[in-house]
């Protein structure tokens, strides 16, 4: 059975690995850890093709460990169990350590990964996670305490560049041209295991692999996008952050990104409702209007299509006055809410629905429409609308 290229270049020693060098430089932390033997359980957090799967198999060759791997995804308790028992036997037995290498880590749930949890506690086996999701929210707190958190990043160009010599050497044969290797690491976004692959692919193709047949070989942009995960919440903060700086640009490319990756566009729609009030609110009251109008045609119209009408609204609202008057005034309230005491609602402003109601005094000096005095060119009335504890209190101002 032939080796997928993929696994003919991973790297066996620390010279070979490419890219991640605030980790493996010089003075990175994994590169401390390999030159003194302590390796401790770690949790690799990063986008696919960043070298989570090399750097777990990287360390256990180094320190010459007993390296298993198991997929959260097809995996269970029972499996975890079963490889803590040969943990054990190759520590008694050869005084050789185990690495236990679980690709998506974030899978597993609660009960699973406390499962083994005493075991990397007492050594039993150095516990290595591959996740593409933030740790601190996929990862239970008491294992994650006993791991060390690594971000991988996704390659840089000049790292895909030298993977994709690398790879080409593989093929004496053939022929690649620099153009060819230009164009494909403007599509993998750093992706080095997409990158080896279109290699592959490529020169399955042909022998002269040129722009045409890299093409063919990447097929389509490879864009990471979870939308469950980081990289959903990622973008559409960017989104909002972008429209709230009054930048259509940036908002355009955010809002391309979350359509490329196929983003629910009622989602997007929502969220610039939201923004239409908490962002603009006074200062353009208008934009509420169109952002739920954008919401209610995305629903009728649905994608393509709707794409037109999602980036019609972002740009209207990254390029309107802004005002946080409303946001910031019923914050303010609410705060008051909790922190102060909830004085009588004034008598004069309930109604006297009964006679006994009026008698007490409910409703009594009540001015209904205090506008009208300047009309007639009286001094227009002044009455008291909040309770007594706070009736100078200013929760609305215009000027933010």
């Amino acid at each position: 059975m032939s080796i997928p290229l993929a696994e003919k270049l991973r790297p066996s020693d620390t010279q070979g690995f490419i890219g991640q060098k605030h980790l493996m430089g010089k003075d990175g932390p994994i590169t401390k850890m390999l030159e003194t033997g302590s390796i401790v359980s770690m949790i690799f957090w990063g986008p696919p093709g960043s070298g989570k799967t090399t750097l777990a198999r990287l360390i256990a060759n180094y320190v010459n460990a007993h390296f298993v791997t198991l997929s959260a995804v097809n995996s269970g308790k029972a499996d975890v169990m079963k490889i803590v028992k040969q943990g054990r036997e190759y520590q008694q037995l050869m005084n050789r350590r185990t690495i236990l290498f679980i690709d998506e880590i974030h899978r597993f749930n609660k009960a699973q990964q406390d499962a083994f949890l005493p075991y990397v506690e007492d050594g039993t086996i150095i516990l290595i996670g591959a996740t593409t999701e933030n740790p601190s929210f996929s990862v239970n707190a008491p294992l994650l305490s006993r791991c060390r958190i690594f971000k991988l990043e996704s390659h840089e160009d000049k790292d895909i560049l030298e993977l994709f010599k690398k790879a080409a050497a593989n093929y004496p044969d053939h022929k690649f041209a620099p153009k060819a290797f230009d164009m494909a690491i403007k599509h993998l976004n750093g992706d080095a295991r997409a990158a080896i692959n279109a290699v592959e692919l490529a020169a399955s193709l042909s022998k002269n692999v040129t722009v045409k047949i890299m093409e063919a070989a990447l097929q389509k942009k490879s864009l990471y996008y979870d939308k469950q995960g980081d990289t959903h919440f990622d973008t559409i903060s960017a989104f909002i952050k972008s429209m709230r700086g009054g930048d259509p640009d940036a908002a355009l490319h955010y809002l391309a990104r979350m359509i490329k990756a196929g983003e629910d566009p009622v989602f997007i729609a929502r969220r610039m409702v939201i923004f239409a009030s908490e962002d603009i609110g006074n200062a353009r009251p208008n934009a509420l209007v169109l952002a739920v109008s954008c919401m209610e045609a995305v629903k009728m119209i649905g994608m393509p299509e709707s794409q037109l009408i999602l980036a019609q609204t972002a740009t209207y609202l990254a390029t309107c006055p802004k005002s946080i008057a409303s946001t910031e005034g019923i914050f303010a309230a609410l705060k008051d809410l909790d922190d102060m005491k909830l004085d009588p609602i004034p008598l004069h402003l309930r109604n006297p629905v009964t006679k006994y109601m009026k008698e007490i005094g409910y409703g009594k000096g009540h001015i209904r429409y205090p506008w009208q005095a300047g009309k007639m060119g009286k001094k227009p009335s002044r009455q008291q609308y909040l309770p007594d504890n706070i009736k100078d209190r200013k929760y609305y101002n215009p000027d933010w």
